[in-house]
């Protein structure tokens, strides 16, 4: 009888020590399925604040065990300060990595410097924004690579963002003193109204001892197209300066062959291009980036529609409830369409 008496008092000892692990362990694990296993085709983008939730419930889980141990009330805060000094020492020792990591990452989300889809220069990297994640954010460049740039890095170095609303586009070059600038910056400014920017504009930078270096700019509103545009606008400079007679060189150069003193380097006449269409270059860098970037535009503009017809479901008479009610199910079956988009 004293057998199990002394079984039954420590099995009721240990008794909400086991409940608590077990409906720890369920909670955690029916979180971690609904947060992050079936969703985890998508994106660091939206994984987001699903990995910092469930980190939250883990510690809180370990908390929760803790406190159901069957000790004393003293040593029960024994237990807790050595769980809250060893998370203290693992956040110290990750500081310079992960946690950091978390941190920048939470910073960047709360001050939103970029989104998907916007150009970014970071120190030596420049590219769209595909993905915003918990430790990283990864941006495709004009070489079509995926880069991984760790949040702290991008706490820790300006950020350039190319307005969405549209961005300055310019090339240099430098020509002699026997050309006139009034000249030059007419045909310049031709060049930039022909690579279809708007509000030209040209400057000196520099009077260098054999030559002047110009620098011709315009207002580029669809930003998409920003390495097309950069292109076009180098194309339609040498076009004008060579179709003026106008010779980009060196001053300094020097070639063996034997020429006039008054003749010029300059490309012969050539037919305008054929109607064959070009490449475009975005669609070829930035195909994973305009993807990111077109989900994240569908998802607002559904989240908005749905706003509207919530707050129009308040005021709608019973006659048009059912239309609107239609509506707004329609809506919310797209978003879950966009959300459960998988990213490639």
């Amino acid at each position: 009888m004293s057998v199990i008496q002394s079984v039954t008092e420590t099995l009721s000892l240990f008794l909400p020590l086991l409940l608590t692990s077990v409906v720890v362990a369920a909670l955690l694990w029916l979180a971690h399925l609904l947060l992050i296993k079936r969703h985890k085709t998508e994106g660091n983008e939206k994984l987001f604040p699903k990995q910092l939730t469930m980190l939250i419930l883990t510690v809180v889980g370990i908390i929760a065990i803790a406190l159901s141990l069957p000790v004393s009330d003293s040593t029960r805060n024994q237990v807790i300060g050595l769980i809250g000094l060893v998370i203290s020492g693992v956040f110290a020792f990750s500081s310079s990595t992960i946690f950091s990591n978390i941190m920048a990452g939470t910073m960047l989300r709360v001050t939103m410097p970029f989104r998907t889809g916007d150009f970014i220069q970071v120190s030596d990297f420049f590219g769209r924004v595909v993905e915003r994640g918990l430790l990283d954010t990864e941006i495709q460049t004009e070489n079509r690579e995926l880069v991984s740039l760790p949040n702290t890095f991008l706490v820790n170095h300006p950020i350039c963002v190319t307005r969405s609303s549209g961005c300055i586009v310019s090339t240099t070059l430098s020509l002699g003193y026997d050309v006139h600038n009034a000249d030059v910056e007419t045909l310049l400014l031709q060049a930039a109204t022909n690579s279809e920017l708007s509000d030209p504009f040209v400057q000196i930078l520099e009077l260098g001892n054999y030559a002047i270096t110009y620098k011709v700019s315009g207002m580029l509103t669809d930003v998409k197209s920003l390495l097309t545009a950069r292109s076009s606008l180098r194309r339609q400079v040498v076009d004008a300066l060579h179709d003026a007679g106008v010779e980009i060189m060196s001053p300094s150069f020097m070639n063996q062959r034997k020429i006039a003193d008054d003749g010029k380097v300059v490309p012969a006449q050539r037919a305008t291009r054929g109607s064959t269409p070009e490449t475009v270059a975005e669609d070829v860098v930035f195909d994973k980036a305009e993807e990111a970037a077109q989900r994240e535009d569908s998802k607002d503009q559904l989240l908005v529609k749905i706003a509207a017809c919530e707050e129009t479901l308040k005021t709608v008479d019973n006659e048009h409830k059912g239309q609107i009610q239609n509506q707004l199910k329609m809506l919310q079956d797209q978003l879950k369409v966009v959300d459960q988009t998988i990213s490639e």
